[in-house]
């Protein structure tokens, strides 16, 4: 049978791997990374970056579970694609009693492997960070830290190709389901598969043309230039997610395209909802909120105060939540398939949550919920 898997983002191409490794005529459809974000008119993607965190642990303990299976299959797919998107500098979880009480429940039930740091122990182990006196923490060294969003798109993609999957190029605007088929329209043509599955991310309900399910909300990202020698002294650093309202989330010192050192904070004040497709145009291109920021500027100060910040710079994306918090895995329909919502989680488990769509299509158990 012939597949469509449309969103050549984080699940869309897990997706089309596990299906061309299990043989399926798979053509994976979406548009490259454009070449200047600031005068685009088409659709975007949010894994355009070089940073985000990956770890077990998890303030909801459904993410511990599709985490810990994803982070097991990093090495196949590097292994199957020659691209490196993974780098193991350890995660770290802090906060106060009812912040590490959640991290708790799939901690435990999970068994997930990690230090526990009282206060003091949070303070020699990483001197650089500045908590409250009733923090604790818990620190994953091994089998955690980042990846390149940009890179694991890269590598799941050239990864199904081995395994014979075709790439399209286009940006679909259309589909119809038919008695024996689904005809997908493209920017470009027309194509006809079996089955589709749809894991478009903020796009989805524009290609499904339903009414909206998914709430998308801006993000700003605030960059920290730091120096090489600034980098290196922080060498021991690891992801950090910790307990203030903004649910903030830092990186290390990584290297981007223009070989510059950045630490990334991201964390906004407030949810601004993004309704239209031209909002939501309108907000990658604007490149952020100037305010947000500044606002992750004097986080960063009071976190790690000795910071050597070289320059501060920021960037737009979006994220996609569903009513309930967790991703729709669902069937639509015999011939439909839909996976998205990543509610701000979805990078670090995106095989995971690929193979469960995957397994949609292909008429298996295997989504957890």
């Amino acid at each position: 049978m012939s597949i469509a898997v449309i969103g050549r983002g984080l699940w869309g191409a897990a997706a089309a791997r596990h299906l061309a490794m299990a043989g399926e005529d798979v053509t994976l459809i979406g548009p490259p990374e454009p070449h200047d974000k600031r005068s685009h008119a088409g659709v975007f993607g949010s894994h355009y970056d070089e940073g985000r965190i990956t770890r077990k642990n998890a303030l909801d303990e459904y993410w511990v579970g599709v985490s810990t299976t994803a982070i097991d299959r990093y090495s196949e797919i590097e292994r199957q694609s020659g691209i490196r998107f993974y780098t193991e500098t350890g995660a770290v979880m802090a906060g106060g009693e009812g912040f590490m009480a959640r991290v708790d429940v799939g901690r435990l039930k999970h068994n997930v492997p990690c230090d526990v740091l009282d206060h003091q122990e949070l303070a020699q182990r990483f001197p650089f960070f500045r908590f409250p006196a009733h923090f604790t923490g818990y620190h994953e060294p091994t089998r955690a830290g980042h990846v390149s969003p940009r890179n694991l798109v890269a590598a799941q993609t050239k990864a199904a190709q081995t395994f014979n999957a075709k790439l399209v190029e286009e940006t679909v605007t259309g589909l119809d389901e038919r008695g024996d088929h689904v005809e997908v329209t493209t920017d470009q043509g027309r194509h006809r598969f079996d089955h589709v599955l749809v894991a478009a991310g903020y796009n989805t309900d524009t290609v499904l043309a339903r009414p909206p399910k998914l709430d998308v909300y801006a993000r700003t990202v605030a960059f920290f230039e730091v120096s090489e020698a600034e980098a290196a002294r922080l060498s021991a650093m690891p992801t950090l997610v910790y307990d203030t309202p903004e649910d903030p989330y830092l990186l290390p010192p990584i290297r981007y395209p223009d070989g510059k050192l950045y630490i990334k904070l991201g964390g906004d004040p407030e949810d601004v909802p993004l309704v239209t497709e031209t909002n939501i145009r309108d907000w990658f291109q604007a490149g952020g909120n100037a305010q947000v920021r500044d606002h992750l500027h004097a986080m960063i100060r009071t976190l790690m105060p000795e910071l050597d910040i070289l320059a501060v710079s920021m960037e737009a994306c979006v994220t996609s939540w569903t009513q309930d918090r967790l991703p729709e895995i669902a069937r639509l329909s015999d011939r439909l398939v839909v996976c998205t919502g990543g509610n701000g989680a979805g990078a670090k488990c995106s095989d995971e949550i690929g193979r469960q769509g995957a397994a949609l299509i292909l008429n298996e158990t295997g989504v957890n919920r």
